[in-house]
């Protein structure tokens, strides 16, 4: 079993792409089809050479997406036909409930819902164009941007706030208000109550600081 991340040097196309998650935060591709906008068309070529998306090789010889998704469906939105990849691991040996169980337990999937409830390995999509939208890993994204937590290598870290969030703040709240469901997340964020989350930068009191070295 092959587990180096060699680049591809052939482009994959990325409607072929298989997702390990069910959903995205649709506000998240929204802010990356933007970005990718705002890039001059000669420096676009760069910016995807740059932007390897991680793959493992999966049964059938189909390639399936363990980072990267908002992108992927970002640039599939902007017309992006192509985009190169890097291979995690090849499990093409492997059978198909076989390298879904691998990939759980090497926290490469995400068989998680909109609503925060887990499912079942058949309810991840095919495509990645058939993502769902959980509003809540929207807020948890744009959290980490304005500073209510740090970037962390947690697989999956920003849907562990998004579910932290999910369960304190109410989903149409954020439909109807994201700025104000924001300024809710943030305090949220900042409180001991998130102490246990990765990337979890608030106020550490000396009571807190000794009760965390125990």
């Amino acid at each position: 079993m092959h587990l180096s991340r060699e680049p591809h040097l052939h482009p994959v196309a990325i409607a072929d792409l298989r997702p390990t998650q069910i959903t995205v935060g649709m506000r998240e591709v929204e802010i990356k089809r933007k970005s990718w906008q705002y890039h001059p068309d000669g420096k676009k070529a760069d910016f995807l050479g740059q932007h390897l998306i991680p793959v493992v090789w999966g049964p059938k010889g189909r390639h399936y997406v363990i980072d990267h998704h908002h992108l992927a469906l970002a640039l599939h939105r902007e017309g992006v036909k192509n985009i190169a990849i890097t291979v995690a691991a090849d499990l093409r040996k492997l059978d198909k409930d076989a390298f879904w169980v691998y990939l759980d337990n090497r926290g490469w999937m995400h068989p998680f819902d909109a609503q925060g409830a887990r499912r079942d390995y058949s309810a991840i999509p095919k495509k990645i164009t058939d993502l769902l939208d959980d509003p809540f890993r929207s807020l948890a994204g744009e959290l980490r941007r304005i500073g209510g937590f740090a970037k962390d290598i947690t697989p999956f870290s920003e849907f562990l706030w998004a579910d932290f969030l999910r369960r304190r703040i109410d989903r149409k709240a954020v439909e109807t208000d994201f700025d104000k469901a924001l300024e809710m997340s943030l305090k949220l964020a900042k409180s001991e109550e998130a102490d246990f989350l990765p990337g979890w930068c608030g106020p550490i009191t000396q009571e807190h600081a000794v009760m965390r070295a125990k």
